[in-house]
């Protein structure tokens, strides 16, 4: 002990560092859900309705009970002691439907749980569903939210005497005057279709009932296990310290796991009922017809501006499909919209009106961006309008409304306080890499020759980081524990859930540097709340600046300890910890970390006020959100014959504060970019006018495939947020809300000299096809 040693310079933070976590998941040897087996397993599958509104008459299980293999059959009769399906968002005036986890007298979507078979094998569980016979009277259904509103139409919930859920209003500034003295006033209505999630691994819940321990397991695919676990104890009548909720491998998430859903209480309820380990997993089908979907607008837009581009302010009617009732965060997601409408502009003026509508269909709430990318696509459209309304460049007038980079923290008309921004950095270093000048010479060129090219510009800004409590359903800290074995091994425990983010790697990272050691000797576990400090959970891009941050103040508490340790070690008051080592700071000594960590534990000696061990924990708190903004320039050409989009280049710039790790931050701007592209050109959710969803399996509904994504030229500026210090900000949804409006405003653009002036997502070969034939611009 007491030697002296080089310093180690290495740092992480900043390096294109592989995951941590990719070796397991390449080689198959990660679990998951449905890879948990236990003695005794039983299996559960549900019987849905097929009907989008009905009545139940009666349910009749005998033949089913009589199969082989089967020990149960519950229905909503069954069930009346648990709690609804919870809903966390609170608004003035909410209409909150009392959603059981099985349906009782009516059904209102199609893929309402009706109830569920229990057997001891997988698939007689699935074949004892089709012997449930249920007598429905089946009911008028509405599908569409506009139509919903309409006088006489079809009452989702016959309690109410209408299916508006709630109306919402905001705004700031002066409209009225801005619209008065306006130049110019363009208007437009923009929808942003429903969309189905379709993580790669549907939703499975295992259930575990301890009944001697009065203990109960859930393993579920979450991105919410200690949220999840004090809801689903409060729907049971259980202790919550007598339920562990652990989220193994999550194949994947986008929002769609931000829930509580009906069947996690269930499986629950079932395994106390049966006494037997309890295992359902989500066929494909019920994925698209019972997890949440997401987006769901109808937006109508004003846009008041003046002749020389400056926008003066906006207004703003905004009809939300809720879909039959609410889960977690259902009524919320259109008020986000509303929070971030004026995006990375100046104007002060806006009014804006939400009405919340129940349809009979699948509830919508978070996806992928959660109310931030439609709000992006509706101004981004309107910019473009406004652009091609005063015949101003989209780059130039762009830039004339940018909030300036000497004004933040900027106050926006909607109550936010962006924290930094240079919006436009990313613009410029977008034009710079397409050469923009040339690019529009190209452009002109390709139209004498009878072609039709088109580029989008787009220019978002997003809230991030959920973010301060008051502004959050459910708190809006996280947690973050480090622990320093004897041996000077550091594990690293996160009350967030990453799910393909990357925070093993991200926060073995900064453990790594703050400690001065190898990444290899860092261990970063999440998702069992037996063992990790309650936490919030991952989504709203808040893992690494929220829960990030929290590992790194327990980081800088941790080091006071070693310091002092150290300092008792090397017999000084005047020592200083890098690199690994505790040095003293006159004689050049130095003590390990390892030798630290088990003099520590030993306590033959103790410093005084100090205890044994080198654990911290931290909860912290943000003091605001964080603001990550970019430019995405697409470059598209059309068919003329069949109205097929290519898309021959993307480039996406973009800030997102600080960068932990330069890799990581490309995978998820190029996830990001596919989903919003798979929104701009392919997907949607269809219902009927009955109600029955008509995309119902990947046959029907086009999720993006490799060869139909463009290659991604990706950048960066850096604009560190002044919220953490780690200056980051949060990249998870930048590349959803960047995407679809630059794709779109391509294809606009590709068409504007024929007199389009919009079109509405998704722009399918067919639609463009038609527009073509509608403006003469046909082969």
């Amino acid at each position: 002990m007491g030697t002296t040693t080089a310093i180690r310079t290495k740092t992480y933070v900043g390096e294109r560092i592989r995951r941590k976590e990719d070796p397991r998941l390449i080689t198959g040897t990660a679990t998951y859900v449905d890879d948990i087996q236990m003695p005794g397993m039983h299996h559960a599958s549900i019987v849905r309705s097929p009907h989008a509104a009905a009545r139940i008459k009666g349910i009749d299980a005998k033949r089913a009970l009589e199969t082989p293999g089967v020990v149960a059959v519950f229905t909503g009769a069954d069930v009346k002691e648990v709690g609804p399906v919870p809903c966390g968002a609170s608004l003035p005036g909410l209409r909150v439907p009392q959603h059981s986890i099985l349906a009782r007298d009516r059904v209102y979507f199609v893929g309402h749980p009706v109830a569920v078979v229990v057997a001891t094998d997988r698939y007689v569980a699935r074949d004892a569903v089709d012997l449930v016979e249920v007598d429905y009277e089946p009911l008028p259904a509405v599908a569409d939210p506009e139509r919903a509103l309409e006088p006489g139409a079809p009452a989702v919930h016959p309690e109410w005497p209408d299916n508006v859920a709630f109306t919402y209003h905001q705004e700031g500034g002066d409209v009225n005057k801005a619209f008065a003295g306006a130049e110019v006033v363009v208007k437009q209505r923009i929808t942003s279709q429903r969309l189905i999630p379709t993580a790669m691994e549907t939703r499975g819940v295992v259930a575990d009932w301890r009944a001697g321990d009065k203990a109960l397991t859930l393993y579920s695919s979450t991105q919410i296990p200690h949220l999840l676990r004090t809801l689903v104890a409060m729907m049971l009548g259980l202790a919550e310290n007598r339920l562990r909720v652990v989220a193994p491998e999550v194949g994947g998430g986008f929002g769609s796991k931000l829930n509580v859903y009906a069947e996690e209480a269930l499986m629950g309820f079932v395994a106390m009922r049966i006494g037997k380990p309890v295992k359902w997993i989500e066929s494909r089908r019920e994925n698209f017809a019972a997890t949440i979907h997401g987006r769901g607008h109808v937006d109508y837009f004003e846009l008041a501006a003046n002749k020389d581009g400056t926008i003066l302010g906006l207004k703003l009617k905004l009809i939300q499909d809720l879909g039959a009732y609410h889960q977690l965060l259902t009524p919320a997601i259109p008020t986000l919209s509303v929070l971030m409408i004026p995006g990375v502009y100046r104007f002060q003026n806006v009014f804006c009106d939400i009405v919340g509508v129940f349809t009979n269909c699948v509830p919508t709430d978070a996806y992928r961006g959660a109310g931030r990318p439609e709000a992006t696509h509706g101004i981004e459209r309107m910019v473009d309008i406004l652009a091609d309304e005063l015949k101003i460049d989209a780059a130039e007038i762009r830039r004339k409304n940018f909030v300036r980079p000497d004004e933040f923290p900027f106050a926006t008309a909607t109550g936010l306080s962006y924290d930094s921004g240079n919006y436009a950095a990313p613009l410029d270093k977008a034009l710079e890499i397409v050469d923009y000048n040339r690019l529009l010479e190209e452009q002109q060129q390709a139209r004498k020759e009878g072609r039709l090219v088109g580029v989008g510009i787009s220019t978002y800004g997003e809230i991030c980081a959920f973010g301060p409590s008051p502004a959050t359903p459910a708190g809006g800290w996280e947690s973050g524990s480090v622990n320093i074995d004897p041996t000077g091994k550091v594990t690293v425990a996160t009350g967030a859930s990453p799910h393909g983010q990357g925070e093993e790697t991200t926060f073995a990272q900064i453990a790594a540097d703050e400690l001065g050691i190898d990444i290899d000797d860092v261990v970063v576990v999440h998702g069992d709340t037996a063992i990790v400090s309650y936490g919030i959970g991952t989504f709203g891009s808040r893992a690494t600046a929220v829960g990030g941050t929290a590992v790194y103040f327990a980081l800088q508490e941790l080091k006071k300890k070693i310091g002092t340790f150290g300092a008792m070690l090397l017999d000084s008051g005047d020592v200083s910890y890098r690199a690994g080592r505790c040095i003293c700071n006159k004689t050049g000594k130095s003590v390990s970390l390892s030798e630290i960590a088990a003099a520590s534990y030993r306590a033959m000696k103790l410093p005084p006020n100090t205890e044994p061990g080198l654990v911290s924990t931290c909860f912290w708190e943000p003091p605001n959100f964080t603001f990550p903004f970019g430019a995405h320039i697409a470059v598209t050409e059309i068919d003329r014959e069949t109205g097929a989009v290519s898309v021959k280049r993307y480039v996406a710039v973009d800030d997102c504060g600080k960068i932990i790790n330069p890799l990581l931050v490309d995978g998820q701007v190029h996830g990001g970019v596919v989903q919003g592209l798979g929104q701009a050109l392919f997907e949607q959710a269809v219902y009927d006018e009955t109600g029955q969803l008509v995309t119902g399996e990947l046959m029907d509904y086009a999720v993006p495939k490799a060869t139909m994504v463009p290659w991604i030229e990706s950048s960066h500026t850096e604009t560190p947020s002044p919220v953490n210090p780690l200056g980051v900000k949060g990249v998870g949804e930048a590349g959803t809300i960047g995407a679809s409006p630059a794709i779109v405003n391509s294809v606009v653009d590709a068409l504007s000299h024929l007199g389009v002036q919009h079109l509405d997502m998704p722009l399918t070969p067919e639609r463009v096809w038609r527009t073509l034939q509608q403006h003469g611009g046909q082969a």
